[in-house]
């Protein structure tokens, strides 16, 4: 039975089976048998690599721990609001500060917790598609779809499917601060996009 620790680009967190590019968490989420409680625990909301140095990982929910979550790719992580780890992803970290002008951890993770979440609701923001990077997520139909070229390519636990013209105006998922770090061509030590969307 998988675990639910897979996160959507709306930042739900869902169980599937298939496998994600990028690891990451926020927080304690879950009980001392393993179940999750609580959607998020704080504001400090990190994406980081698979694997790091040579570091093992023990087995996953552990009481007390952080829970680990894992994402499509990069693309889902920053619509559901994660930064780079400034441990395992330094220099990722540090670029991203760069570009959204932040001095330090605290501040980028207050300003994109405001730009995620309206209280406990998801946050959207309206815009021309027109004007989205590859890369940035809307919603349609109620579902995530990615903005690829001249597409959107629906988004699912396993990579991305069904493809339509990207047209008109939409509600964007991933907040504004990602969607400037995407317009500065953003590339990063794991995998910005699933092969899948190729």
């Amino acid at each position: 039975m998988p675990l639910r620790n897979r996160v959507t680009p709306l930042g739900e967190l869902v169980a599937d089976p298939a496998r994600g590019l990028v690891y990451g968490n926020r927080g304690c989420l879950h009980d001392a048998e393993g179940t999750i409680k609580r959607r998020f625990a704080g504001r400090r909301w990190i994406a980081c690599q698979l694997r790091f140095k040579d570091w093992q990982r023990t087995a996953l929910l552990q009481p007390g721990r952080f829970t680990e979550l894992f994402f499509l790719d990069e693309a889902t992580a920053f619509a559901a609001g994660h930064r780079p780890c400034a441990l395992c992803r330094r220099g990722d970290y540090d670029r991203f500060m760069a570009i959204v002008g932040e001095r330090n951890a605290d501040a980028v993770d207050l300003r994109l917790h405001r730009e995620r979440l309206d209280g406990r609701k998801r946050r959207l923001h309206d815009v021309a598609l027109d004007e989205l990077p590859d890369g940035a997520f809307v919603l349609r139909n109620g579902e995530p779809w990615l903005v690829r070229g001249d597409e959107l390519l629906r988004w699912t636990a396993a990579g991305y499917t069904q493809r339509v013209p990207r047209a008109g105006r939409a509600l964007t998922i991933t907040p504004p601060t990602f969607v400037d770090v995407l317009r500065a061509n953003w590339t990063s030590l794991v995998p910005l996009l699933h092969p899948t969307a190729s």
